[in-house]
């Protein structure tokens, strides 16, 4: 085998629960092969450097063996290698602030005025 399809690489792998969000991530632009944007049909190769964009993070990983059936989390180091910058890896660490607005029980949904308040304090956080 010389190659294989991004998104069955990616399901193989464990990027990605189910082939179908693997397929979804090519189709949606998250998927990077050497800097383009690929499709899900696109085929990966020994050597590629593939980026994928999940949530907030950038993964980065380099192509060492193919392999079309998923396996074993301990198995992957062998099939690809994790080329992630530390300050990348941070960020899933990082604290998420939350904001919580108190309302009073029994008052009902916002009015108009009350969600525009509410709008007005979360653009001066900054989100």
């Amino acid at each position: 085998m010389d190659s294989i399809r991004a998104d069955k690489y990616l399901w193989a792998i464990r990027i990605f629960k189910t082939r179908s969000e693997a397929s979804d991530a090519c189709n949606g632009g998250k998927v990077k092969i050497g800097g383009a944007s690929v499709k899900a049909s696109k085929t990966v190769k020994v050597g590629d450097i593939l980026e994928i964009r999940k949530g907030p993070l950038t993964l980065t990983y380099r192509v060492l063996k193919l392999s079309g059936s998923r396996m074993g989390a301990a198995l992957v180091p062998d099939f690809a290698e994790n080329l992630t910058p530390e300050s990348e890896l941070q960020k899933m660490h990082a604290p998420r602030e939350t904001v919580y607005i108190q309302r009073d029980k029994g008052s009902g949904r916002p009015t108009k005025k009350d969600r525009r308040q509410i709008d007005e304090l979360m653009d001066s956080l900054d989100f």
